[in-house]
């Protein structure tokens, strides 16, 4: 039995939730903007009021029945507080800023690297060597937050890199110079 798929989803005053059953598209509007997302025909979604259901047809399902659950849970989230990650440059000389729609990084190679940001993401530089990305769609936020950290990860030994704020960078000790 899917924990996560039997929680109902209570919908804040503000917030729309609107399912075309033809085509399996769900769409949230709320404050911060508007979400679609293709779902699977195997889970039934009803709404009442200000609660949304699913529900799957057998048992062979209930994967898919938590995940469909969880992604509408984050549109909603996502249209109403809005998703946030938070990066840090580690390193001398280590320096981000941004230029109109453009990020450029300066993190130790030959030339700066210059990212697009993409379409519906906001970044932001407050300091030299601090990122904010923020938008409403949790996996956008997510897969651009990761291709930055992709352009220089932290190294083990001095800890230098591009990492997310709260992570954690597992130290190695360096060889000793007998």
């Amino acid at each position: 039995m899917s924990r996560i798929g039997n929680k109902v989803i209570d919908l804040p005053k503000d917030v729309t939730v609107t399912v075309d059953q033809t085509n399996h598209v769900v769409t949230v509007k709320g404050p911060k903007g508007e979400l679609n997302r293709r779902v699977s025909p195997k889970i039934t979604i009803t709404q009442n009021d200000n609660e949304v259901k699913f529900e799957r047809s057998n048992d062979n399902d209930r994967a898919i029945h938590g995940t469909t659950r969880a992604n509408v849970n984050n549109m909603v989230v996502g249209v109403t507080a809005g998703f946030q990650k938070d990066l840090e440059l580690v390193g001398v000389g280590y320096r981000a800023q941004k230029k109109g729609t453009t990020l450029v990084l300066n993190v130790g190679y030959s030339n700066p690297v210059e990212m697009t940001v993409p379409e519906g993401l906001n970044v932001e530089v407050p300091s030299n060597t601090q990122i904010q990305i923020s938008g409403i769609d949790k996996q956008e936020v997510g897969q651009f937050a990761a291709v930055v950290r992709d352009v220089r990860p932290p190294e083990p030994y001095k800890g230098k890199g591009i990492k997310y704020a709260d992570e954690q960078i597992r130290r190695k000790e360096g060889k000793t110079g007998k």
